[in-house]
């Protein structure tokens, strides 16, 4: 992929020849791609194709072997550390969600608006009209509004999985990387959760790593397939799905 300078700086997150290996398996060979500011991007690939890898690298969890990872067009994404790139705004939400089970809705999102805060500005925080405002913003987002006073360990799967989304909200990301939103979720939960992601798309760039096409489908953005570590193909899903070596390598299984 070769892009000039000019191109360059309108990219939110651009990645060009990036490699990893792990004792000597390649799970990233050249891999490249770009966001642009407020896109959404699907990544779709079978097992192996190195979706984990690529967002472990986004999120400076792994070190490249080679290549470019470049957020806002100008920051090395692999000269930062993990705290270091959460702090320029890149957020992650795992498949499985990590929530406070024994707080309320609330106070995951609270808590979330609290971290990343200094020492002496934890010793003094408070809840302000503007971050009470900010909660109810984003419980209203996420769809748990009426079950704020909830104890997180009491919601169902998919209300876990909006409140983490929730929580990495609360932060206000730049660039939020979603990891199979829609595993393990009803109909109605998952059908919910693409119009959720739509909307939070309006106002954030978004990369969503699913296995669920229908899911794929309803999000309705630019599809990326991955496979063996580098990009296989991109289009609209219909363009991606009617590749041969998708349906091969993917599609077909």
């Amino acid at each position: 992929m070769t892009t000039d300078h000019a191109s360059l700086t309108n990219t939110l997150l651009y990645l060009d020849g990036v490699e990893v290996a792990f004792d000597g398996y390649r799970a990233l060979r050249g891999l490249s791609l770009i966001v642009a500011p407020g896109e959404m991007l699907a990544i779709i690939g079978p097992n192996g194709a190195g979706k984990t890898t690529m967002m472990d690298v986004i999120t400076g969890k792994t070190r490249p072997d080679k290549g470019d990872v470049l957020f806002e067009g100008k920051i090395d994404l692999t000269k930062r550390d993990e705290a270091d790139i959460a702090q320029l705004g890149i957020g992650r939400k795992f498949q499985k969600p990590t929530v406070f089970e024994n707080q309320t809705v609330e106070e995951n999102i609270l808590l979330a608006l609290k971290g990343g805060r200094g020492v002496m500005a934890n010793l003094f925080w408070r809840v302000t009209p503007a971050i009470a405002a900010k909660v109810d913003q984003v419980l209203e987002k996420i769809r748990l509004s009426s079950l704020r006073y909830r104890l997180a360990g009491s919601l169902s799967h998919g209300q876990k999985q909006w409140l983490e989304i929730g929580m990495l909200l609360a932060q206000d990301p730049k660039l939020l990387l979603v990891d199979e939103p829609a595993a393990g979720m009803t109909d109605a939960e998952t059908a919910q959760t693409a119009i959720l992601l739509r909307e939070i798309a309006k106002d954030h760039s978004v990369v969503v790593v699913e296995h669920d096409m229908g899911f794929v489908r309803d999000l309705d953005v630019r599809v990326t397939c991955l496979h063996e570590g580098a990009v296989l193909a991109e289009g609209t899903l219909d363009q991606v799905s009617a590749n041969e070596r998708v349906i091969e390598v993917y599609l077909g299984r």
